[in-house]
């Protein structure tokens, strides 16, 4: 196989959540959304792929002080670089095409002195585009592109232990009809229709609180974030546990996401004992699955800090954690694990090829550490992902590695596909019925029924796409940069 990309853009659509979406330091209420579309030449063929996710302020860099608009902009820049950068690149397979450009872009982002994670984030909406434009010339979906050698990736490349394996040797091939949906439970999210103000309330025919939520979508997996204040969490904590309980949630399960808020492990070490010795959360905390990054990226992969005496390694009951925001590198996982991790997340926006990397890695030492009891962690999470193209993608690519429970926060923070065009709508109802269904006001929203999403239509995408969306309809980035610049 050779490929070559011909040509590349990217145009964006502006959008408001329907309530406030608050996450460690930030709290959204609007974002742009972007979408790179990649003119590819795949064995001579021409092909087109489409890639898309949110510019969300204060995930890639959690700089306090950072205006909002100068942060978006650096993420359309990493954006644009990385798009510039693909176009005439040549490879032999998608592997070393997305070696090849990463590197680029990573020594780009150094010359910037800009944070991995955000100079990446760039390439892996062009790494996206590539894939699908791969998948339609092909005429194949991702599943079988992963699991058919079409990719070319050479595990042995990005970690010894694995060189002589395939991804078909260590990635399930048979895939689940669905998954479950891990609801979010934001730091202002209301749990009770009774804490909703009169001004505050939605009109828009989808569940506000937590408590609906638990009603209408019969959600049984919850992503609960805290905000490191041990009162309010306890408090908080409390009033979820008697909602889950009084909810009667079956195979319930839960995670808790830290957002960076601490610095040192002594300092979360007393937090969490002083979290879990509450007596009557004893029954809440046994269905804890782990903990996502609880400290802050400037620290949490620090040898010094978490290797030492009082690191994690030395806490021999601590909770099971994971990274997330730190998984910045190819090799972050590998180290979170040395200084006493459980994990990592998966999350299109870190990359597809890393993403299936280290679940292939998680896989292995699971397998060989099947002895000890130790079990490493591969987790899907969430970029308030929504439809038509980034939550279809992001679904496809973490199902494929074998993750069984997914967080999704789109379809809760937004309305649907209410800010997109007709057409759009129409596109996505007629691929993708099983995912979507037309909210009491028209506009399509995701079903999620037993707390759990579809993935058959796709299944039989190429990137879980199942229809070819003119992405002309949104502001090409030229304009869209003039207009924010005013």
């Amino acid at each position: 196989m050779t490929i070559e990309v011909l040509g590349g853009d990217i145009h964006l659509i502006d959008l408001q959540t329907r309530l406030p979406f608050r996450y460690g330091i930030a709290t959204m209420t609007e974002a742009p959304h972007a979408f790179v579309r990649l003119h590819v030449l795949v064995d001579g063929q021409h092909s087109t792929g489409v890639a898309a996710d949110f510019l969300p302020p204060k995930w890639f860099t959690k700089v306090p002080d950072s205006p909002l608009q100068t942060e978006i902009l650096e993420m359309l820049t990493t954006i644009e670089v990385a798009v510039d950068l693909s176009v005439g690149s040549r490879a032999e397979t998608p592997f070393e095409l997305w070696q090849d450009l990463y590197e680029r872009q990573a020594e780009w982002g150094r010359h910037q002195e800009w944070p991995p994670l955000l100079v990446n984030f760039g390439m892996t909406l062009v790494e996206r585009a590539m894939l699908e434009a791969v998948a339609r010339a092909r005429g194949t979906n991702w599943s079988e592109l992963l699991h058919g050698g079409g990719l070319g990736i050479r595990l042995g490349d990005c970690d010894d232990r694995l060189a002589g394996l395939e991804v078909g040797d260590l990635l399930p091939t048979g895939l689940p009809s669905e998954v479950i949906a891990r609801h979010t439970v934001g730091m202002a999210d209301p749990l009770t229709d009774e804490e909703i103000t009169v001004e505050d309330r939605l009109e828009d025919g989808l569940p506000q609180s937590l408590a609906a939520c638990l009603a209408e979508y019969g959600l049984c997996h919850l992503k609960i974030k805290v905000n490191g204040d041990c009162d309010s969490d306890l408090e908080r904590l409390h009033n979820i546990a008697r909602l889950v309980e009084s909810s009667g949630v079956e195979s319930f399960g839960f995670t808790l996401d830290g957002n960076e808020q601490f610095r040192d492990p002594g300092h979360f070490r007393t937090y969490w004992e002083r979290l879990t010795g509450q007596p009557e959360l004893h029954g809440f905390f046994s269905h804890l699955v782990f903990v996502e990054q609880p400290f802050h990226r400037d620290v949490a992969l620090d040898r010094e800090l978490m290797g030492g005496a009082g690191g994690l390694a030395a806490w021999a009951d601590r909770p099971r954690m994971i990274i997330d925001e730190s998984d910045a590198r190819n090799d972050s996982l590998v180290l979170a694990l040395e200084l006493g991790y459980h994990g990592t997340s998966h999350k299109n926006c870190k990359g597809v090829f890393r993403g299936v990397i280290n679940a292939c890695l998680i896989e292995f030492l699971n397998r060989h550490n099947a002895g000890d009891g130790t079990r490493y962690i591969m987790s899907g999470e969430d970029l308030a992902n929504i439809g038509p193209v980034a939550l279809l993608q992001d679904l496809a690519v973490a199902s494929s590695l074998g993750i069984t429970s997914i967080e999704r926060n789109g379809h809760h923070y937004f309305a649907g596909l209410q800010a997109f065009p007709e057409p759009v709508a129409d596109q996505v109802l007629a691929a993708h019925g099983d995912l979507y269904h037309r909210s009491s006001n028209g506009w399509p929203t995701l079903t999620v029924r037993g707390g759990r999403v579809s993935l058959a239509s796709l299944q039989r995408a190429p990137l879980g796409v199942g229809f070819a969306i003119d992405v002309e309809q949104f502001t090409d980035s030229v304009r869209w940069r003039a207009g924010i610049a005013t």
